[in-house]
């Protein structure tokens, strides 16, 4: 595999999706090692946060202890991703790097817009906004089912704000997620997350070896 392209190229940029207990941040950190091992240095983010404000957002956003209306829930997203974006993951772009975030855009239409029945022109209006029309060239979704999800985390311990809504709520998630990839299955790849986790990372990287080809041959 060649090594980062130079600056004056356009970045590469990856999101990993899916509903609670899909495994994406587990293989994201498998994803990133082994871009590095084809001697790609990637740029590895996750939303929220990606940014010290980010953060503190993300904070109050899984906090279980408060209780936020959805309009609020999503303005909290937009604004983190508002400086996640101008912060972290355009001038990464513009430097031609490739960005492998855990969670973006999708995440918010999915999650406020489908789980919360925010009106969907609204979410996707806001998004193209703070996200400054920057979107995934790959939108990685690790489907699964909901219950399956929540008995996975309810198999780690403690839980966040979003993870103790109820199933109903999780089930219109994965719904959205799934609208998604439906309407751009040229930007997505789907991978059933309820795999052995060494199979679901060969999946992921099945799909993400061509447009890394693809970058890295430009």
């Amino acid at each position: 595999m060649s090594p980062d392209p130079p600056v004056n190229r356009p970045g590469l940029f990856i999101a990993l999706e899916g509903p609670e207990g899909a495994g994406k941040s587990s293989q994201v950190v498998r994803l990133a090692q082994r871009l590095r091992d084809e001697g790609v240095d990637p740029l590895v983010t996750r939303e929220p946060g990606g940014s010290p404000a980010g953060d503190r957002v993300r904070a109050v956003l899984l906090d279980p202890s408060l209780r936020l209306e959805p309009l609020s829930e999503l303005l909290l997203y937009a604004a983190a991703r508002a400086q996640h974006v101008a912060e972290l993951i355009a001038p990464a772009l513009g430097a031609g790097r490739l960005v492998l975030t855990d969670r973006f855009s999708a995440a918010t239409v999915a999650y406020q817009g489908y789980g919360r029945r925010l009106d969907l022109d609204f979410v996707e209006a806001l998004n193209e906004r703070v996200t400054l029309g920057h979107r995934p060239d790959l939108t990685v979704l690790l489907d699964l089912q909901p219950h399956l999800g929540l008995e996975r985390v309810a198999a780690r311990g403690a839980t966040d704000r979003l993870e103790r809504a109820a199933l109903d709520f999780h089930q219109r998630v994965r719904d959205g997620f799934l609208a998604q990839s439906r309407d751009d299955p040229g930007g997505w790849a789907v991978i059933g997350a309820d795999d052995d986790p060494d199979a679901v990372a060969h999946a992921v990287w099945a799909a993400v070896a061509p447009r890394l080809r693809e970058w890295a041959g430009r």
